[in-house]
């Protein structure tokens, strides 16, 4: 099987997934372990995605608890080597059987390196995985369709109970968003990436990841847009970061590569701490185009992009990487309690 980007460049492997072509968003990810969670991670929806770890499956495939979504999100798979055999206490199947039981083409063999300096170099493009070149082979980008819309839940659900309750509207929402805000006392509403929820009751809002352009997103904006005449808190994470600069007014733009991995260095604007962060995202948000009443409260510190805002005066906060995330860094998961903490004060 072969890789086919846009520019014509091709790089050959050996099919271990699904028999299947596909076509999407070439992206490399550096994470060193974590790709259960990573394709299932519903952020990747239209992608196909390059490791540049160079073993990859070696630990197999755990139990659905520990999956970011019900299913693989990712449109297809590229590693330099896969290891037929796995081994790890809690495995219950191959990676390979995984992605064919999920109808997702993987190959392995490819030269992963030159890959990412390639993308690296000339940003992400666009890509096929296929049998064979034809004249026929059609380059189609995901981001011009609504990929939100193909992976939030198609109405509410609710968690727990308590007397405080959450709206998580679910633009694509990694379960461990979910699992991080749940505790006593605090009830979450799940809600589609396009329910109007500013008529129901609610204490504070969270808006999660999920894939593809922001602007197409027209309806969460709108209805973000409502959440914040009621002054209630708000937390945004990754695309929900997004959401809420184009609904206070600003602007977004597409990263040359994007920040996939575990690593990336962000830095407070208010105590000058560096975190390391675990992240996944195409796009972000234009500093210069935020209202004088936000502030940047992230930034990155390999090459300077908005990492998280913060309105001056109202309690709306987010942050573009993943304060839950799993595999990753645990150094933000203080944003949750800050959240809470937001929540419960309003209350009083």
């Amino acid at each position: 099987m072969k890789l086919i980007l846009k520019d014509g460049t091709v790089f050959e492997g050996k099919s271990f997934g699904a028999p299947v072509g596909a076509d999407g968003e070439v992206v490399f990810n550096t994470g060193m372990v974590g790709y259960v969670e990573t394709l299932s991670d519903p952020s990747y929806a239209g992608q196909i995605i390059v490791l540049t770890y160079p073993l990859v499956g070696n630990y197999g495939v755990p139990d659905r608890k520990f999956f970011e979504s019900a299913k693989i999100q990712a449109a297809g798979l590229v590693v330099a080597e896969y290891s037929e055999n796995y081994s790890h206490s809690k495995a219950l199947e191959s990676l390979s059987d995984w992605l064919k039981s999920s109808g997702v083409p993987a190959i392995t063999g490819a030269d992963t390196r030159a890959l990412t300096k390639k993308l690296r170099e000339h940003g992400v493009m666009l890509g096929v995985l296929s049998e064979s070149i034809t004249k026929k082979t059609k380059f189609v980008d995901p981001n011009q369709e609504n990929l939100v819309a193909k992976v939030s839940i198609k109405k509410p659900q609710t968690y727990g109970s308590g007397p405080t309750t959450i709206i998580l509207v679910d633009c694509g929402a990694k379960e461990n968003i979910l699992r991080s805000l749940m505790r006593p006392g605090i009830k979450v509403v799940r809600v589609p990436w396009n329910y109007d929820f500013s008529n129901d009751k609610f204490d504070g809002v969270v808006i999660s990841n999920g894939p593809g352009d922001p602007n197409m997103c027209v309806e969460s904006i709108s209805n973000i847009k409502r959440a914040m005449i009621l002054n209630k808190p708000i937390l945004g994470i990754c695309l929900g970061t997004q959401l809420m600069a184009l609904a206070g007014g600003g602007s977004t733009y597409k990263l040359k590569y994007g920040h996939r991995s575990q690593n990336q260095p962000c830095i407070n604007s208010e105590t000058k701490r560096c975190y390391i962060t675990s992240q996944n995202h195409g796009y972000a948000v234009d500093a210069k185009s935020l209202p004088h009443d936000w502030d940047v409260w992230f930034t990155n510190a390999n090459d300077g992009s908005v990492e998280g805002i913060k309105h001056k005066t109202k309690p709306w906060r987010a942050v573009q990487f993943h304060p839950e995330a799993s595999p990753g860094p645990t150094d933000t998961a203080w944003i949750f309690e800050r959240f809470i903490q937001d929540l419960i004060a309003k209350k009083i």
